[in-house]
């Protein structure tokens, strides 16, 4: 069906309710001879008349008052669930799926979602944590959260965090036995706490910087993990020297349970942002969420 054909059968319902070509044209907004010549065409298609016309009244023949009995409740239907539509819009509801690393969704994500949805309870929110480059298109999430840096450019990106840095620690207990390494290539000869990552390819070598000059060392240690909590225990257990996220560390640092060291090494660099693709737009639920995670 063309949407000539839905604009007519629209004009034939308003004619065939009102019973008045005047009335059905000032509430459809037209003029009353441009909907006589849309109903006559109507009627040339259909091969049938629709409407009896008298100088005083107009109704429907009994091909009109079929239409009106069977087509007009189903595009009444159609209106209405346009109207539920627009009332999602106000009222967001619905699952938005994302993937993300375990840093982001911890320091970022979760804290944004705590607030969110208790205040929108019809938003559903399945987050997974995935330290590879998930295709968010071919895996079907609504979005992906990565560094700025690691965002393709055919994607939109919404800043959802400050830049921040990278620290190496560890405990004093640990540098009780060990020298302080005064520049990354000493970290070599130190037991070091990795990760791998499946986008690095493996074990992760640990990225330094330092006016201008940009350097990555593999280390070597006991203990390989793929998340950040266990390393976390592991360099306040004192097992090693561990390369973690700045915020994850203040408080121990603070509390004297860290030491961190090659600070100077460590300059801040893009933070994490949420990412869609450029084509799709946003369902209401996933705005909302988009607009509490945007960085202010």
């Amino acid at each position: 069906m063309t949407r000539a054909s839905v604009n007519d059968l629209l004009a034939f319902l308003a004619v065939a309710k009102e019973r008045s070509f005047t009335r059905a044209a000032e509430q459809l907004g037209v003029s009353q001879s441009a909907l006589s010549h849309t109903i006559r065409g109507l009627e040339e298609r259909l091969g049938l008349r629709l409407l009896t016309r008298t100088t005083r009244s107009v109704a429907t023949t009994e091909a009109g008052e079929r239409l009106l009995r069977n087509v007009g409740p189903r595009l009444e239907e159609i209106d209405a669930e346009l109207s539920a539509l627009t009332e999602l819009r106000e009222k967001p509801a619905g699952t938005v799926r994302i993937t993300a690393g375990e840093h982001s969704a911890e320091a970022i994500l979760w804290p944004a979602l705590a607030k969110l949805l208790p205040r929108y309870p019809d938003i559903k929110v399945e987050l997974t944590i995935d330290y590879g480059l998930t295709d968010i298109v071919a895996e079907r999430y609504d979005a992906g959260v990565r560094l700025g840096e690691q965002v393709a450019k055919d994607m939109i990106a919404v800043r959802i965090g400050p830049d921040f840095r990278m620290a190496v620690v560890g405990a004093p207990g640990y540098f009780a036995k060990h020298a302080i390494p005064n520049k990354p290539q000493d970290l070599t000869a130190h037991n070091c706490i990795n990760i791998r990552l499946p986008t690095y390819g493996g074990i992760y070598a640990w990225e330094f910087e330092k006016r201008g000059r940009a350097l990555k060392v593999r280390v070597e240690g006991q203990l390989v993990f793929n998340n950040t909590a266990l390393r976390l225990n592991a360099v306040l257990a004192g097992l090693g020297l561990a390369y973690l996220p700045e915020d994850q560390v203040r408080a121990p640092i603070a509390e004297g349970r860290l030491i961190r060291v090659l600070a100077d090494w460590c300059p801040p660099f893009s933070g994490y942002h949420l990412y869609y693709p450029s084509r799709r737009q946003p369902a209401p639920a996933f705005a909302v969420l988009a607009e509490a995670l945007r960085y202010r």
